[in-house]
Order: C-alpha cells, then sequence, then structure tokens
C-alpha cells in the first residue's frame, strides 16, 4: 500500500494552510498560507481524476485512453485567480502597513477599534 501519493500531498499541504491560517499572526504568513491551501485543493482536484496510462488529448488519439482536459483547464484559471487574489492582498496589506506601520493582525485591529 502506497501512502505517498499526490492526493495525500495535497491534503497534507491544506491542512498546513489551514494552521498557518489559524495560528499566525502576521499577516504576510496569513497570506502564504492561504496560497499553500489554494496550491494544495488545485494539486487534489488535478489528481483526483488521474487514470495511469492516458494520453494527451492532441491530434488524433485513442478516445478510450485519452485524459479529460476539462479538470486541468479548470485549474489553470484557478491558478490565476489565485495569483490574482495574492497580488491583491498583498497590494492591500502595503496600504495597510503604510498607514499603521505594522504587520500584525491584533496590533491593526486594535487600532481600529481605537477610532
Amino acid at each position: 500500500m502506497q501512502y505517498v501519493t499526490a492526493q495525500n500531498v495535497s491534503l497534507v499541504l491544506f491542512f498546513i494552510g489551514l494552521y498557518g491560517v489559524l495560528v499566525k499572526r502576521n499577516i504576510i504568513k496569513t497570506i502564504v498560507s492561504v496560497n499553500i491551501m489554494d496550491f494544495g485543493a488545485i494539486l487534489f482536484l488535478i489528481t483526483v481524476n488521474y487514470q495511469p496510462g492516458s494520453i494527451p488529448p492532441i491530434g488524433s488519439t485513442d478516445i478510450e485512453r485519452m485524459a479529460d482536459p476539462l479538470p486541468q483547464a479548470l485549474m489553470i484559471t484557478a491558478i490565476v485567480i489565485g495569483i490574482s487574489v495574492t497580488a491583491v492582498s498583498l497590494t492591500i496589506f502595503i496600504s495597510l502597513f503604510r498607514k499603521h506601520g505594522t504587520a500584525d493582525w491584533e496590533n491593526v485591529i486594535k487600532r481600529i477599534q481605537k477610532r
């Protein structure tokens, strides 16, 4: 029985990211943890329908052995969206850091509540 599979690795990645989101107080570490969760989910969804011996759907190939291109296309879209969300998150963080001078969630919340 094989324990180190792509699906198990993706679940471990997802839960490492979840741990980082729940425990870390630094905003940058939280953004990185969300990215780790995103890539864990993407890896899981790509590998969940993997069939050994499948061939790419390029040209005239055997239809019964051909891999389904739809999950791969959707995951490429998810990667692009994840990168965009990361860019927007980092932009918001830079603005927040310039305004409050800290990268700690609790300090930012305290400074906002004082107003």
